[in-house]
């Protein structure tokens, strides 16, 4: 059982993002503001730095601890997406066949609209068999400026 949460509220070029630590862990990143008051400790501030440091293209991976909670499945599919290297992508069935069962494309799916820490655990690097960019459950416009903010920075590097 998790101690109390704390939220943190930020501003980033894709629109306000709420920041939730438990236990000195990052549990969740939510698009938008939060019904809750922004608070600030030194694990929030240090989760902030990085996005903005991502965000500017100074920071490629995150070196934050985080505690999700899920299904088994969930668990191994947000496992997988934190091995898709930075501004690459992967399909949904590329992604089922990282977990061991190709025809577990939909569940694939299913598992990454639910991740709680978004851009951390980069869903935004999974896009449809034909190249779409399929769903993304803050909107495919915050799917796109992300993918591209990837490119733009792996191009100029």
């Amino acid at each position: 059982m998790m101690n109390e949460r704390y939220y943190h509220q930020m501003s980033s070029p894709i629109g306000p993002l709420t920041l939730v630590e438990a236990d000195g862990r990052l549990v969740g990143l939510d698009f938008g503001e939060s019904e809750h008051a922004s608070q600030t400790t030194l694990f929030l501030l240090e989760a902030k730095a990085q996005l903005t440091q991502y965000f500017t293209g100074e920071r490629r991976d995150f070196d934050l601890p985080l505690e999700v909670e899920g299904t088994p499945f969930q668990l191994q599919a947000w496992e997988a997406l934190r091995q898709i290297p930075y501004a690459e992508v992967r399909t949904y069935a590329q992604q089922a066949e990282m977990l061991g069962d190709a025809n577990k494309t939909r569940a694939v799916g299913g598992a990454n609209n639910k991740n709680p820490i978004p851009i951390i655990i980069p869903c935004h690097r999974v896009i449809g068999s034909k190249g779409s960019l399929g769903g993304y459950q803050p909107g495919v416009d915050k799917k796109e400026w992300l993918l591209n903010l990837e490119q733009d920075v792996w191009r100029n590097r």
